[in-house]
């Protein structure tokens, strides 16, 4: 008989995982997916446009993670080249957009999902939607099939937890695996790629939605960013201020205040900003403002933050407009997260992504303590993990259970 292997979650590192052990042709493979159809998080992620990876150097590429010398050797076997080939080798053409995000040329990721999946179930992969896993214990899961209520319990020779973190619950990753894991062995889970909270004053209620564009943005001495952003009810959201996430969480979990830095005009000096104010001292402050080169939303955000001293000092106004200070008051809630910091630590894996402590137990994906931001990094991460654990699971089934 094969060897069985069980996957936990139809995600894309878990479906990354079975596609490599079923190339073997020599493993039972069962995927458990408690919700009713694959993917859903992956799906949702794509609505806008699937960004599934990035033409990026490879050194520059991999140093975007927070913990890039464990995930390296793993990115090298899987990265965006490998990505965009394997794409097509699914009937999916893809193109590298102006800011360096590779898409499928549909931008959609059902088209690619629908594919993987008809690959998958051809080489003998078996899925199980709506089955929900309430205990592991060592080699056995306790299987729920939430449609009929009733439970059975099976061993395995190995079983993959791709699960995923604990953002996005409704969709799947609810995060109780962590009830089946030593917890000393998990970092805490921490919201990524999300929202940040600012008081604002009710002054600037009419520019909620309205974006901030062509600025760069800063943490304490961290290399600036350049992007965009978008004023929302509760403060900040937008791919700039995700860049800018893991430094300030940095800054809370040392107990220090959260400060963010703007520069509204990062393409004009300060110099050139005090001369063009000294020069238009007889017109309004919105007009003098609007010559420099502001719109009407970074005016706004000016008025709300600066003191109104400062408004008529041109020297004072130029750095306020090239260092402008944010003062940072939270994060939105993990569940509204696009991604999670946090997981199982890599010290508490072996080199084949399995638990030290639980042998023939494996993890991969957005369960392990790693954080990225957004840009195709995290659906790379996920499937390279996914790829990973695929050939640790066989190499250690090999050795036990040769074909």
């Amino acid at each position: 008989m094969k060897p069985k292997i069980a996957i936990v979650g139809a995600g894309p590192a878990g479906l990354a995982c079975a596609e490599v052990l079923s190339q073997y042709g020599q493993y039972d493979i069962s995927i458990y997916e408690q919700k009713p159809s694959a993917a859903r998080k992956f799906l949702m992620a794509g609505k806008t446009g699937l960004n599934i990876s990035h033409h990026e150097d490879l050194v520059s590429f991999i140093a975007r993670y927070d913990h890039a010398k464990q995930l390296s050797p793993m990115i090298e076997k899987c990265h965006a080249q490998d990505i965009q080939a394997w794409m097509q080798g699914l009937g999916i053409s893809s193109y590298v957009g102006s800011s360096g995000r590779i898409f499928p040329n549909e931008m959609k990721a059902a088209p690619l999902l629908r594919a993987w999946l008809r690959r998958l179930q051809g080489q003998g992969v078996a899925f199980f939607y709506r089955h929900q896993i309430t205990q592991m214990q060592q080699h056995r899961l306790h299987i729920l099939n939430t449609s009929t209520g009733q439970t059975h319990i099976q061993d395995f020779a190995a079983i993959v937890l791709a699960c995923g973190a604990v953002s996005w619950s409704q969709l799947g990753s609810d995060g109780l695996w962590q009830n089946w894991l030593n917890t000393e062995h998990i970092t805490p889970f921490q919201a990524s790629n999300v929202g940040v909270l600012v008081d604002w004053s009710p002054f600037m209620q009419n520019y909620f939605g309205q974006p901030l564009k062509r600025i760069q943005a800063w943490v304490d001495d961290e290399p600036k960013q350049f992007g965009e952003m978008v004023v929302s009810h509760y403060g900040l959201e937008g791919g700039l201020v995700y860049r800018c996430n893991r430094a300030l969480r940095q800054q809370l979990n040392a107990n220090e205040p959260m400060q963010m830095w703007l520069d509204l005009l990062p393409d004009v000096s300060q110099e050139h900003i005090v001369d063009k104010l000294l020069q238009g001292k007889k017109l309004s402050l919105n007009t003098l403002w609007q010559k420099v080169g502001l719109d009407k939303t970074k005016i706004a955000l000016l008025r709300d933050i600066v003191a109104k001293v400062d408004w008529h000092d041109a020297a004072k106004m130029a750095q306020h407009i090239k260092q402008l200070h944010l003062t940072i008051v939270g994060f939105r809630p993990i569940d509204e997260a696009i991604s999670c910091a946090g997981g199982i630590q890599f010290t508490a894996l072996d080199e084949n992504l399995m638990l030290k402590d639980s042998a023939h137990i494996f993890a991969c994906g957005e369960m392990l303590d790693w954080d990225a931001p957004t840009g195709g990094y995290l659906l790379t991460a996920c499937l390279a993990t996914g790829r990973w654990v695929g050939e640790g699971v066989h190499r250690v089934l090999d050795r036990t259970h040769p074909a």
